[in-house]
């Protein structure tokens, strides 16, 4: 039975030539909402072929398995497949996709686990750098205030999210600035980024030697950044927010000419400040159609012995 073999292959002519084609495309950067979903698509592609070749790989190994998935269909969709003339390696490939699969549900896990101790710690520290008043009622206000020396803003997501700022950061943004800021941060809440970036994070970390789980995450923090800044940038303007970047950031060397940890917000403000032209909604709907049609191709791989024992 070659259909676990032509999964496993297609997910890794996928995982190679994805990352490849995205890289080379020259629109992601004008609609990183659009990249997010293609990046997603590519990456569920990979992990569908691993997850089908494992269940007809267990299947040709085992009765039992077999028994459930052909369960209800006819005895030729089941001759179609050719199961019985797999040799030993159905087992170990069956086996080797399933340790892998729990070992990425138990590094997600983790990622999700490490983010709650982060947010909690977090949590913590506010209620010492900002402790309720004698009398004070804690309130579910969205803004916290900080005293701080660097201008500074964050979004402290968990179930009363809030809005964290510096007094600096008050000091330096004007209205207008403090309003894109706001919106840049509800722009990650509303989309669910922090969801995006432990996917990615727990692939990258449970696989470094897989490549296009490397690429998946840096991108993923790469693209929720560009989404959140054009979804601040239609409330309050382009320029409005890219002043509000460099105000924030403008002490922390990031516009010199050596590596900073935050080295792509020059990038985020050269972007915001040349304002590139989104792609016509046609050409949009095609990208989001194509890339949604890309999961498609490892069910149809899968069904093609059946549907030509059928036909």
């Amino acid at each position: 039975m070659m259909v676990p073999v032509a999964l496993l292959l297609l997910g890794a002519l996928t995982a190679v030539i994805g990352p490849r084609l995205l890289g080379r495309a020259d629109w992601t950067d004008r609609e990183p909402v659009v990249a997010l979903w293609v990046w997603q698509c590519v990456v569920a592609t990979v992990l569908l072929c691993c997850a089908l070749s494992m269940t007809l790989s267990a299947a040709a190994a085992w009765l039992a398995v077999r028994g459930h998935v052909f369960a209800t269909a006819p005895r030729g969709v089941v001759d179609g497949y050719a199961l019985g003339t797999t040799g030993p390696w159905a087992a170990a490939t069956a086996v080797t996709l399933a340790c892998a699969g729990l070992w990425s549900g138990a590094m997600l896990v983790r990622e999700v686990r490490r983010a709650r101790v982060g947010r909690r710690r977090r949590r913590d520290e506010l209620l010492v750098r900002a402790p309720l008043l004698p009398g004070e009622e804690p309130g579910n206000g969205r803004l916290v205030v900080l005293e701080g020396e660097r201008p500074d803003a964050w979004w402290l997501p968990g179930s009363a999210p809030r809005l964290v700022v510096t007094t600096a950061a008050l000091r330096r943004l004007k209205g207008p600035q403090l309003d894109a800021v706001l919106a840049h941060e509800q722009g990650h809440a509303q989309a669910r980024h922090d969801w995006l970036l432990h996917c990615s994070a727990a692939l990258a970390g449970g696989f470094p030697q897989i490549p296009v789980f490397a690429a998946f995450r840096d991108e993923m923090h790469r693209l929720v950044e560009l989404a959140a800044d054009d979804m601040a940038s239609r409330r309050h303007g382009r320029l409005t927010t890219a002043l509000a970047l460099v105000e924030l950031n403008e002490d922390r060397g990031v516009f010199g000419p050596g590596p900073t940890p935050h080295a792509h917000v020059p990038q985020r403000v050269h972007r915001l400040l040349t304002a590139p032209d989104r792609l016509p909604a046609r050409h949009r709907l095609r990208l989001t159609a194509t890339a949604t049609l890309v999961p498609v191709i490892p069910v149809l791989v899968a069904l093609v012995p059946g549907l030509r024992a059928l036909g």
